[in-house]
């Protein structure tokens, strides 16, 4: 059947064109010409007898085919990946690319030096990493998006495999002429004076956070920023117009330097999760995702024991 010559390459151009929106962007985002990306469309096109998208002044709009292929594509382009990945391994070489979805806490304070350190090992293995909420990164995970996770606030997934799992506590985060950087700990009844800056309700830490103040009877206050970028927020809290809510270890960097401190809350308003290491429970791995996991494993366990 002529659909099972679909090229990678074609799989992986028609993926982003749906993520960009326009043929140009597309082109933009690869780093190729608009006519490479039309080309690879039109090979698309030709293959299924039909048209997939229909070209308008603002970009592209999917047709009932193209919606059908949007659908399944990510899925396609991975398997047809992964196959590329598992001949290679066949063949003695020591490459591939590995896949990984991750909390935006976790993200900066734990994994770029850990992934750095991967990098410096295995140079010839490529790294994605998608930040979203927990659970997206659950779905991924057991859905066959990704190879493996690291998030916080994961709910049990019988579809997954934990590898690794370690115990994390929110603290109070605020820059060290906060007026409540003067307090040992921090009651949410002082908190919710001051601005905040959280993520928003997909988030586990904001649902757990807003727990805790249906749990105390408190309303939250009107100056609360809501933002999933960490960057921002940390912006936020140098400059003293919020406080966040986040573990210690996000902000390691900036707790050395004296631009931020942290504040434990009171006992009574604490969140505490788990930091988990996920994969897919069963399957064939590359070598890639092997590597990665053998690795990212490792490190973590390294990391929390010297805590």
């Amino acid at each position: 059947m002529a659909v099972v010559m679909v090229e990678i390459q074609s799989l992986t151009v028609f993926n982003e064109l749906m993520r960009c929106g326009s043929i140009r962007q597309t082109a933009d985002a690869l780093n190729v010409s608009p006519t490479a990306i039309a080309r690879q469309l039109d090979k698309l096109e030709h293959l299924f007898g039909t048209a997939l998208v229909e070209r308008n002044p603002r970009g592209i709009r999917l047709t009932a085919a193209g919606e059908v292929l949007a659908e399944r594509s990510l899925h396609i382009a991975r398997e047809l990946s992964e196959v590329e990945q598992i001949i290679d391994d066949l063949r003695g070489l020591q490459r591939g690319s590995v896949s990984l979805y991750v909390n935006g806490a976790a993200s900066s304070a734990i994994l770029a030096p850990a992934l750095a350190e991967f990098s410096e090992r295995y140079p010839a293995i490529t790294i994605e990493v998608t930040v979203t909420s927990a659970q997206a990164a659950l779905d991924a995970v057991a859905t066959g998006l990704t190879d493996l996770s690291v998030t916080m606030f994961s709910t049990a997934d019988s579809r997954i495999e934990t590898r690794f799992r370690a115990p994390i506590r929110h603290e109070a985060i605020l820059s060290p002429d906060h007026p409540l950087a003067r307090l040992d700990e921090i009651p949410l009844s002082e908190l919710v004076h001051y601005a905040l800056a959280l993520p928003d309700r997909t988030f586990g830490v904001r649902r757990a956070f807003d727990a805790r103040l249906r749990d105390a009877g408190i309303v939250l206050g009107e100056s609360t920023f809501t933002t999933s970028s960490l960057e921002l927020q940390k912006e936020l809290a140098r400059r003293g117009t919020a406080v966040l809510i986040l573990p210690e270890m996000t902000v390691k960097r900036e707790i050395g330097s004296g631009s931020l401190v942290m504040r434990p809350l009171a006992k009574s308003s604490r969140i505490e999760t788990h930091l988990e290491m996920n994969r897919i429970a069963t399957g064939q791995r590359s070598y890639a995702v092997r590597r990665m996991s053998d690795f990212l494993e490792g490190f973590l366990r390294a990391e929390f024991e010297n805590r």
